[in-house]
């Protein structure tokens, strides 16, 4: 039961936001008493908690599935970026921001968790495509990887970036040829333009 209320939680969460779910929203989702959720969770604070670190774990393993398959550096930014926005539905509900704004603890500790897994992503990718020469070797590796990481939390805060203006996928697409055509050789150039190209 506690594996179907994350789940369903997690669901509940993304879809409209940490603060606006309740949970009797999610006792009634799931079709149970809100004392059987508290069985499990002593209050709201400790269920979200255990969501957000269930979403890290199974988007860290998704990601780390993808570079395994070792595939072109640029389009393996492509297949993780889609593989983010399909599991986090777009963020409509700006779930980012709800967690910074009304749980700052958990969000301070996922985002540690976070900038650790995809700065060694990162860093790989770089690396990568240095070697195939797709990007260029001038780069400092340490730095980009750690701009990328910082740029991706800020094209999520709502107030730079409201959700009526830009949707969630537009800005991560217009985010990963911005930081792709800032370190690519001509040779990169090339590979990228024919993925967007083949992908639009």
């Amino acid at each position: 039961m506690r594996e179907k209320i994350i789940h369903v939680a997690s669901d509940l969460f993304i879809t409209y936001g940490f603060k606006s779910v309740t949970m009797d929203d999610i006792a009634n989702k799931i079709g149970i008493s809100k004392k059987t959720i508290y069985q499990h969770f002593d209050n709201k604070t400790m269920l979200v908690e255990a969501v957000t670190v269930s979403l890290f774990e199974f988007i860290s393993e998704g990601i780390n599935e993808i570079v395994k398959q070792e595939k072109n550096p640029i389009e393996e930014t492509f297949d993780i970026k889609r593989f983010i926005m399909e599991h986090l539905k777009d963020e409509k509900s700006s779930p980012q921001y709800q967690l910074q704004k009304y749980y700052p603890k958990i969000y301070e500790s996922i985002k540690e968790k976070q900038s650790c897994v995809m700065e060694e992503c990162v860093t790989e990718n770089l690396n990568r495509g240095i070697k195939l020469g797709l990007y260029r070797d001038t780069i400092d590796v340490d730095f980009t990887s750690r701009i990328y990481f910082n740029s991706m939390i800020a094209i999520k805060d709502k107030n730079l970036f409201p959700l009526k203006k830009f949707s969630m996928n537009m800005l991560m697409e217009h985010f990963l040829e911005y930081h792709l055509r800032g370190i690519c050789t001509e040779k990169g150039f090339k590979t990228l333009n024919q993925f967007i190209n083949t992908t639009s």
